[in-house]
């Protein structure tokens, strides 16, 4: 196999509980869900080291993931490299996991273009590019502790989304400054959600969905509190903020409530209609 060709989907953080810290980074308690809108990955063998070609962003090679992603792979594995084709659709600066997506993705694409199998050494790999690249290799819906690398499987739910991203970005390590400069403390909501969850009970997770880096995106970025007041109005099943922010989204019964609640906007972000997208292993 000379080339392979990989979608490397979006997340959101369902919950985001902040329960401590360790080793200078905060540690999470989180229920996050794998969501059908992708960046496009094409990988065909090169001899050498990998090169990386982005389309609809501007990204330095020195700060691609899928750059590093590939880098690592090589170094891990012994094998040659890739040239890496990506063709961007995830927002960058939004909280779904846009980057990690991407390394996840080119992992899952190496593994297939090399013949390599051992999961357990490309969760380790993923786990050293970035918080959400264990849970964006795996997919599906998992409970993700630690930094996210610890990831518990819950039951899969077909769950509809209209998400809305502000055009300005929310800087992940802005977000954490500001909730320890704010003095704000964890939640403890996942666990609620995880448990409602794994008792096929949607409606009652859905009421749980919450971020504790909420005030903190909203003290950065104040058009993340105008969509999410726009997403409460509609009366949805729950309403949150994945990541650190910007995107902020609300759960729905169906696609047509979200498409309802999509046609009915007039302000300034970009929307999605989204839904849970089960586990696929290599995320093809």
């Amino acid at each position: 196999m000379d080339t392979v060709h990989v979608n490397a989907y979006a997340k959101l953080n369902l919950t985001l509980d902040i329960v401590g810290t360790g080793e200078g980074y905060h540690l999470i308690d989180s229920v996050m869900a794998t969501v059908d809108l992708f960046d496009r990955i094409v990988l065909k063998k090169r001899k050498g080291l990998s090169r990386i070609f982005v389309h609809g962003a501007q990204i330095p090679p020195e700060q691609n993931s899928a750059l590093a992603a590939a880098e690592a792979f090589s170094d891990r594995f012994g094998v040659d490299g890739a040239d890496i084709t990506v063709y961007k659709n995830i927002p960058i600066g939004a909280g779904m996991g846009g980057s990690s997506a991407d390394a996840a993705g080119v992992i899952a694409g190496m593994g297939r273009l090399y013949a390599v199998s051992d999961m357990s050494a490309m969760y380790e790999l993923a786990q050293s590019l970035g918080s959400d690249a264990p849970f964006q290799l795996h997919g599906g819906i998992c409970r993700a502790r630690g930094r996210g690398e610890l990831l518990t499987p819950l039951p899969f739910h077909e769950l509809y989304f209209l998400v809305l991203v502000p055009r300005v970005p929310v800087l992940s390590a802005a977000a954490y400054r500001t909730f320890d400069e704010m003095g704000l403390s964890g939640g403890a909501r996942t666990g609620l959600a995880a448990e409602e969850l794994e008792g096929g009970r949607v409606d009652w997770a859905a009421k749980c969905f919450g971020n504790d880096l909420y005030p903190a995106a909203c003290a950065l970025e104040p058009a993340v509190r105008e969509a999410y007041l726009y997403l409460k109005s509609l009366s949805p099943g729950g309403v949150s903020m994945t990541g650190s922010g910007s995107a902020v989204f609300a759960c729905f019964e169906s696609r047509e409530l979200a498409e309802w609640g999509q046609s009915r906007y007039r302000g300034k972000c970009r929307t999605f209609v989204l839904k849970t997208v089960p586990q696929e292993n290599g995320r093809k």
